[in-house]
C-alpha cells in the first residue's frame, strides 16, 4: 500500500521537532511550546478549542462528522541535564526532552498540517490534543478531562516513540499495557540515644532495615504470580553521624502494578507491615501513599483496531505480535477511564537510540517519526 505521508512532510516534522528540543520546558510551564503549536495550528486553518493552556487542543472536522475520533501528544521535557553533541541540543541548562516528547509534539503537528491538507478523505472529526504535564503531578490529562475535552469522543489513540522496542516495529497490548505508579513516604518515629546505650532507645534505622526485608516479602508472598507488580526502595535517610541513634528514619519508594486490584493489596499490605513491624519494636510508623497515573488498560476493541490498521497499511513484518506490558507509566490511562481508546509503541530502538528514556544521552531515531505520522492518519482515515 502506497504511504500516505510524503518525504516533505516527514522532513517538516523532523524540523519542528529539532526545534522543540532545543526549547524544552517542564510540566506545567510549557508556555513557549503552547504558543509555538497555537501558531502552527492557527496557519494550518485549525480552530483552537477552549482548555485551559499551557495545554492546545485544535479540531479538525470531518466530512460526515457523525463521530469523532482524539489523538493526543505529550509536550513537556524532563528536569534532565543533556549530554552529547547534538547540532539540536537542548539550549535550557537542566533542563531536555529525554522522553520523546518533542518527537510526539512533531508528529500531531504534521499530522495537523496532512489533515488541513486533505480535508476531503476524513470523515470523522479529529480531536487534537496537545497535552501538558504528562511527566508529574497534577497530571496534564486528568485537568483536561475534568474540563470536558472528551465529551462526544468515539475512540482515542496515543503513541510513544518507543526506545526498547525495535525501529521498525510497531506494537500493542491487548488489554494492559503499562503499570499504575505509585510512589510513598515511610516515616519510623523512634526513640534516639546514645550509640553506645541502644538499650535506652528505640533506634528507627534497624527498623527500617526490618521493614525493607518485610516488604520484599508483598510481592512474593502477598501477589499472585501471575500478576506482575514492583515494590522498590529507593532512598532510605536517618542519622546525622556515627555514634548517635536518630528519632526517625525516612524511606522513599515507588511501587508498580498492572491492575487496580493488585495496586490496592499492595497498599494494604504495606500499611499493615509498617505498622506492624514498628509497633513489635515500640516504634510508630506510618506510610504516606501518593496514587499516580492508574494502570494502562487498552480498550480490546481499539487495540484490535490498532493490529488490524498495522497489518493492512504496513505489513506482518512491522507488526510485533510479542508485544508485553511494562511497568512503565504513562497518564494516557486517564483518558483510557473515561473512553475507549488505545497507545501504541512505535519502536526507534538501534544504533541512533540506544539509550533509554530519561538518560542525558536519550535520542530519538528520526527514521521512526515518519511512521508515526503514518500510523495516526491510518487510524484516522479508516475510522468507522
Amino acid at each position: 500500500m502506497q504511504a500516505l505521508v510524503s518525504t516533505a512532510l516527514g522532513e517538516w516534522a523532523v524540523q519542528h521537532r529539532r526545534h522543540l528540543h532545543q526549547y524544552p520546558e517542564l510540566s506545567g510551564e510549557e508556555h513557549l511550546t503552547h504558543a509555538y503549536i497555537k501558531r502552527h495550528l492557527e496557519e494550518l486553518g485549525i480552530p483552537i478549542l477552549d482548555f485551559a493552556a499551557p495545554s492546545v487542543v485544535g479540531l479538525v472536522r470531518g466530512t460526515e462528522g457523525s463521530k469523532t475520533i482524539a489523538l493526543r501528544a505529550d509536550i513537556d521535557a524532563l528536569p534532565v541535564m543533556e549530554e552529547g553533541q547534538k547540532v539540536y541540543q537542548s539550549k535550557v541548562p537542566g533542563v531536555s526532552h529525554a522522553c520523546g516528547h518533542d518527537g510526539h509534539t512533531a508528529v500531531l503537528l504534521a499530522v495537523a498540517k496532512w489533515l488541513a491538507e486533505n480535508r476531503s478523505d476524513v470523515k470523522a472529526n479529529v480531536l487534537l490534543i496537545f497535552q501538558s504535564s504528562e511527566e508529574r503531578d497534577p497530571s496534564g490529562a486528568t485537568a483536561l478531562i475534568n474540563q470536558g475535552v472528551l465529551e462526544g469522543v468515539d475512540a482515542i489513540f496515543g503513541i510513544h516513540l518507543w526506545q526498547p522496542l525495535e525501529k521498525g516495529k510497531i506494537g500493542v497490548c491487548h488489554g494492559s499495557m503499562m503499570g499504575a505508579c505509585d510512589e510513598f513516604t515511610i516515616t519510623i518515629e523512634g526513640k534516639g540515644g546514645h550509640g553506645a546505650m541502644p538499650h535506652d532507645a528505640v533506634d528507627p534505622i534497624f527498623i527500617a532495615g526490618q521493614i525493607v526485608s518485610g516488604l520484599q516479602s508483598v510481592v512474593s508472598r502477598a501477589i499472585s504470580p501471575l500478576q506482575p507488580a514492583v515494590l522498590t526502595v529507593g532512598k532510605v535517610e536517618a542519622g546525622s553521624t556515627y555514634n548517635i541513634i536518630p528519632n526517625e528514619a525516612v524511606m522513599l519508594g515507588t511501587t508498580r502494578s498492572l491492575t487496580q486490584e493488585t495496586r490496592q493489596r499492595i497498599f494494604r499490605q504495606m500499611q499493615s507491615i509498617v505498622e506492624g513491624v514498628s509497633a513489635s519494636f515500640g516504634a510508630v510508623g506510618t506510610i504516606e501513599y501518593s496514587w499516580g497515573p492508574p494502570p494502562l488498560v487498552n480498550d480490546r476493541v481499539q487495540s484490535r483496531y490498532v493490529e488490524r490498521v498495522v497489518l493492512e497499511a504496513f505489513g506482518e513484518s512491522f507488526y510485533a505480535a510479542d508485544m508485553e506490558p511494562t511497568m512503565a507509566a504513562e497518564d494516557f490511562a486517564y483518558y483510557l477511564e473515561h473512553c475507549p481508546g488505545s497507545f501504541v509503541f512505535v519502536g526507534m530502538g538501534g544504533e541512533r537510540s540506544a539509550y533509554p528514556h530519561h538518560h542525558p544521552r536519550f535520542d530519538i531515531d528520526e527514521d521512526a517519526i515518519p511512521t508515526a505520522i503514518e500510523l495516526f492518519i491510518q487510524l484516522v482515515r479508516r475510522f468507522s
